[in-house]
């Protein structure tokens, strides 16, 4: 699966929201090889370039290009829960079994 997280100018916002999904991949039990991670400005967020695209909300309108079920809006880009809250919801979705997953039952 790839996982992008879209800033304006694609440096330092992007990569601590790609830092956050890493460290929540790892510590939900799962395999980073089993993921592409990417980080990229608005620019560069074309739809064959990720499976889900993390964006602050306030990017939305810029990135009209993406179909709308691969945008993430987060509405803190700092916010490591949220981050985390809704990178569940996707593995949940995708039916990827992980730590939070395996707990459940």
């Amino acid at each position: 699966m790839k996982l992008a997280a879209v800033c304006q100018s694609g440096l330092g916002t992007s990569f601590m929201v790609q830092m956050n999904i890493q460290n929540t991949l790892e510590a939900e039990g799962l395999n980073l090889e089993d993921f592409e991670l990417s980080h990229m400005d608005v620019g560069s967020a074309t739809p064959d370039a990720a499976d889900y695209f993390f964006i602050e909300s306030t990017l939305e309108t810029a990135l009209s290009n993406l179909p709308k079920e691969k945008i993430v809006l987060l509405n803190s880009i700092i916010d490591a829960d949220e981050t985390k809250r809704k990178l569940n919801e996707i593995l949940d979705k995708n039916n990827i079994l992980h730590t939070e997953e395996q707990s459940k039952g």
